[in-house]
């Protein structure tokens, strides 16, 4: 089974970009983030034609997850758990049911960016990262198979950004934000690309400025998390990273995971 996740970066303006890359990749199911739409507006007749269910938890012109699966879609659930008073599209969740393997559950997710930082952008991202954490501890308890999977806005290391020093002081490289990281991955968690390639410089995010793709200025902050049950059946997972050369592309390239 393979599971994508894809922060698309406004979903009608990359529909191209995001189709040709699904029709290529043919993912058992794919979150996407950063969809910029509401329900209505998302193109879900082009994905369904390819035979994807769809299930869509929009905001009109900020954040937006989508979930897209080729096997039926059980117990949806949209917004992440902890605060009624949050509005903010980021969070959804599925069962997905393949007829011969066991289920997945997928959560998809796209975390405060938290810029500027310190200031109230960088709390509220802070309080969703814990809000997370709970979450997953919740699920942990079910011992099942899932996946967290989408843009954490989190640098981990040092390793997956150009300019560690830089950054520094961005809410994505902060102390803070990497201790939040660390503390879900701790729950007991693998890091599906640290898995496949632990060592090496790997990138998902390339900004649209100042050339950063042409001189390689990447972040990795694109993750997949997967849950001790889901690690068991890990076979391989990748970045497509080419995705970022191509006309009119997203600044995300899609991250994917194969389990057997």
């Amino acid at each position: 089974m393979k599971i994508a996740t894809f922060n698309v970066n406004s979903i009608n303006t990359r529909l191209p970009r995001a189709l040709d890359w699904i029709e290529r990749a043919k993912p058992d199911a794919v979150v996407f983030q950063e969809l910029k739409c509401v329900d209505e507006k998302f193109p879900a007749s082009e994905f369904e034609d390819l035979g994807y269910n769809v299930a869509v938890h929009g905001q009109k012109t900020y954040n937006g997850v989508a979930l897209l699966s080729k096997h039926p879609i059980d117990d949806l659930k949209k917004g992440l758990p902890g605060d009624k008073d949050d509005e903010q599209a980021r969070y959804i969740e599925a069962l997905i049911c393949p007829d011969n393997a066991a289920p997945v559950r997928l959560c998809g997710l796209y975390a405060p960016n938290g810029n500027p930082a310190p200031g109230p952008k960088f709390d509220y991202k802070l309080k969703w990262l814990e809000r997370l954490k709970k979450h997953a501890k919740k699920l942990l308890a079910n011992e099942e198979a899932f996946i967290l999977a989408g843009d954490f806005n989190v640098i981990p290391q040092a390793e997956d950004v150009y300019d560690p020093k830089g950054w520094k002081d961005d809410a994505l490289f902060r102390p803070d934000s990497r201790a939040a990281f660390r503390e879900i991955l701790n729950l007991g968690l693998l890091d599906a690309i640290r898995q496949e390639d632990p060592k090496s410089t790997l990138y998902t995010f390339w900004d649209y400025q100042r050339g950063a793709w042409e001189k390689d200025h990447g972040l990795r902050i694109d993750h997949l998390l997967l849950s001790p049950q889901a690690a068991d059946r890990f076979k391989k997972a990748g970045i497509d990273r080419a995705e970022r050369g191509k006309e009119k592309p997203s600044d995300h390239v899609p991250v994917w995971v194969e389990l057997r």
